[in-house]
């Protein structure tokens, strides 16, 4: 099949994919790069389509494909970046380097430390490990505790530092 052949199969058959990549990204601007994007790879890899192929099978799935690979690592990237507010965050910068207030985060910083050091030895020590950086599954060999126990008294600590450090 020739180059412009190709094209004018492709135009004619791209339409039905704005709909589909609006329903998959939720969002008009996403949903513009992404059939963009599916053109682009389509044009591309035109030496795999086969002629005879259904054509809006084949864009489906290049679609489907770069929006599952963009979530994936959109994914891994908030991972690393994004905290979940559930979870117990430290900020343990030298008071020169904290924004704003440095004595209001300071203060804050001290208020966390004391919360974790106030918590029963029964939470604190796998908190303290776990928030050292170390895995589940290594805290529950180092205590020599069921590792479905470990992960208990590491989510108990942490609600019990959310309530905490609210009320001050």
């Amino acid at each position: 099949m020739s180059q412009p052949e190709f094209d004018n199969i492709l135009l004619d058959n791209s339409e039905f994919l704005k709909p589909f990549a609006v329903t998959l990204t939720r969002d008009t601007e996403v949903a513009r790069d992404l059939f963009q994007e599916t053109l682009y790879r389509a044009l591309a890899n035109r030496d795999k389509y086969h002629n005879g192929t259904n054509i809006r099978a084949w864009l489906y799935t290049i679609m489907r494909n770069i929006f599952i690979n963009n979530y994936r690592r959109q994914r891994k990237q908030r991972a690393v970046v994004d905290i979940s507010p559930y979870e117990l965050v430290l900020d343990y910068l030298p008071e020169n380097q904290h924004h704003g207030n440095p004595t209001y985060s300071s203060l804050q910083v001290k208020d966390i430390n004391k919360a974790i050091y106030d918590l029963p030895e029964l939470f604190r020590n796998p908190f303290l490990l776990y928030f050292e950086g170390f895995r589940y599954h290594e805290i529950a060999g180092m205590l020599k505790e069921p590792l479905g126990t470990i992960k208990s008294r590491i989510h108990f600590a942490r609600k019990i530092l959310k309530t905490t450090v609210e009320r001050n």
